[in-house]
């Protein structure tokens, strides 16, 4: 079979056409603000492909057992949406991306703009008050891949940008998320420590620190790793044939510790299992990157679908997920 044909039969595989993962999703079903505490919120277990059960959160230790390894995504939302204007008066919204120079301080990002048309190569947009700004952002150049614009942040007072981002921007919820009422620190895990991500690793978030304390007296073991997450994780699949789909690298970090960590869950007979779609694409995307999971800082492109030959992980705890969405594709391919 030539390699052509092996394309063309791929390509005419069920799973891997968009028209599989959509269903209907009513927008009462979408809860606008996240249940207190944290871990009451339900809790669906697959256990293969033809065994379910519903539970809550709380009960998580009752399907792990001593040994096994959860390992966590550390990375910590910025405030990244900006609300500003251009010097004509007219509105613009800026969504931060990625720092294009580490660290998160640095004044040269990837941003989305709305309305984008408007926003053309050397546009100054303001932030804060309009006669006497805060800050303002330089559009250099347009980025091809997301669409998006590069921008040069410029502070107009006497501080860093990163204090003028934390005072001037606002979380970045999800588009469907209309009608919050909750704090910003509910939309930060509780084990977030790195600043880079323009939303939560969202299956973290049902984690508390009694529950963490409670797997832990079990002899549930834990690791972290960082995956920013970006516009890689929540761009839209809009290819019919989801081979073709492109993703947009994100920013991971994965530590010699936590290697080591996951080589001895696996030596001794543990199951390795990833908090959220982030943390599974980080430890996959090493292991793809490199030929096996090795400590590694840079980024990933890896775009899991049915068919993917798993590397690393033995299972995954994740939230629902859009349809037609590639972290929809994800799960599929695990389940």
């Amino acid at each position: 079979m030539t390699d052509t044909s092996a394309r063309d039969c791929l390509s005419s595989n069920p799973d891997h056409q968009l028209s599989a993962y959509n269903y209907i999703l009513p927008e009462s079903r979408i809860a606008q603000n996240p249940v207190t505490p944290r871990d009451c919120s339900k809790l669906m277990v697959i256990d293969g492909p033809h065994s379910l059960c519903h539970s809550h959160f709380y009960n998580l230790g009752d399907w792990l057992i001593p040994g096994d390894l959860l390992v966590f995504n550390d990375t910590k939302v910025i405030p990244a949406r900006l609300y500003g204007q251009k010097i004509s008066g007219a509105s613009v919204e800026v969504l931060l991306i990625e720092p294009l120079i580490e660290p998160t301080e640095s004044n040269r990002w990837l941003a989305l703009v709305r309305p984008g048309k408007r926003i053309q190569p050397g546009t100054e947009i303001l932030f804060g008050n309009s006669a006497q700004p805060l800050m303002s952002a330089l559009v250099e150049s347009r980025d091809e891949a997301t669409g998006g614009r590069i921008i040069r942040l410029l502070p107009k007072v006497d501080k860093t940008i990163d204090t003028l981002i934390h005072q001037i921007g606002q979380m970045p919820l999800p588009p469907y998320i209309t009608e919050s009422t909750s704090l910003p620190e509910q939309y930060q895990t509780v084990f977030a420590q790195k600043k880079g991500a323009i939303a939560a690793p969202t299956a973290g978030l049902h984690f508390t620190r009694p529950l963490l304390d409670n797997l832990n007296a079990k002899g549930i073991q834990t690791a972290e790793i960082t995956l920013h997450v970006g516009i890689g994780t929540f761009r839209p699949v809009e290819v019919s044939d989801i081979e073709t789909h492109k993703m947009h690298k994100e920013r991971i970090e994965v530590s010699a510790e936590t290697v080591e960590k996951i080589k001895q869950t696996k030596a001794n007979g543990g199951r390795v299992i990833t908090v959220g779609t982030t943390s599974t694409r980080a430890l996959e995307g090493v292991a793809a990157i490199c030929d096996e999971l090795q400590p590694y800082s840079g980024k990933t492109d890896l775009f899991i679908y049915p068919g993917y030959q798993w590397q690393v992980i033995d299972g995954m705890i994740t939230n629902f997920h859009l349809p037609g969405s590639s972290l929809l594709m994800m799960v599929s391919a695990l389940i």
